[in-house]
């Protein structure tokens, strides 16, 4: 193993970077640079740890870790599942914890009862397709939306539509609701396979200093 190579991290940008970063800094990796809102640097170093971070659009994480622009990444399991890269998910960090729904109206609970054709709108069209069509076998047109899905099934665009759900309260605003639930998300830790070989030491150390705080500390 080369001392002297960089350790590099791809961030979400938003929340999961701030609180990544706060868990780091728990464990004594620090990236002072980061904190300066002006700063316009798009690759921040830790030189005495031989550690590089930067920041980027969710979807992209997955993105660098597998083509090897970045050995670690930090990305909701959403983004992970629905961009099905070629990577390692190492770790649940236990943060950012939401679920992915099918949601619509009470009455399109008979709808997928029967395992009729539907429509589906979703800014996640991988993971609706991945769970209609091969864990429910229905038939479903599936539509891609990049806003507010919940307008799908008010505009009658859509009869259901498979999304995040936080709290529910802006399900519940618009008289949807959670009709089923298809899988809990949090941030995970994902690792490129080249650098879990060449850096298996490191990522081991990294990973089981992380679970030691996400155990021992406050979640």
């Amino acid at each position: 193993m080369n001392e002297e190579r960089y350790l590099t991290f791809a961030l979400a940008k938003g929340r999961l970077a701030d609180k990544t970063l706060e868990l780091f800094e728990q464990i004594g990796i620090g990236c002072q640079e980061m904190k300066d809102k002006k700063s316009r640097r798009l690759i921040f170093v830790n030189e005495p740890l031989k550690m590089r971070f930067f920041l980027a659009k969710g979807p992209d994480v997955p993105t660098y870790v597998e083509y090897g622009a970045a050995d670690i990444g930090v990305v909701g399991r959403d983004t992970i599942l629905e961009e099905n890269r070629n990577v390692h998910e190492v770790l649940d960090l236990g943060f950012g914890k939401c679920r992915m729904c099918v949601c619509g109206p009470e009455s399109a609970m008979e709808l997928l009862r029967h395992r009729e054709r539907i429509r589906v709108a979703s800014k996640y069209p991988n993971i609706a397709r991945d769970y209609f069509h091969d864990k429910k076998c229905q038939t479903v047109d599936i539509i891609k939306l990049n806003g507010s899905v919940e307008l799908g099934p008010l505009v009658e665009l859509s009869d259901v539509i498979v999304d995040i759900v936080e709290t529910g309260s802006t399900l519940q605003e618009n008289g949807l609701q959670v009709l089923e639930e298809i899988c809990p998300l949090s941030a995970r830790m994902i690792v490129n396979p080249v650098s879990m070989q060449m850096e298996v030491l490191r990522i081991k150390a990294l990973a089981a200093q992380i679970r030691s705080r996400l155990e021992g500390g406050e979640q």
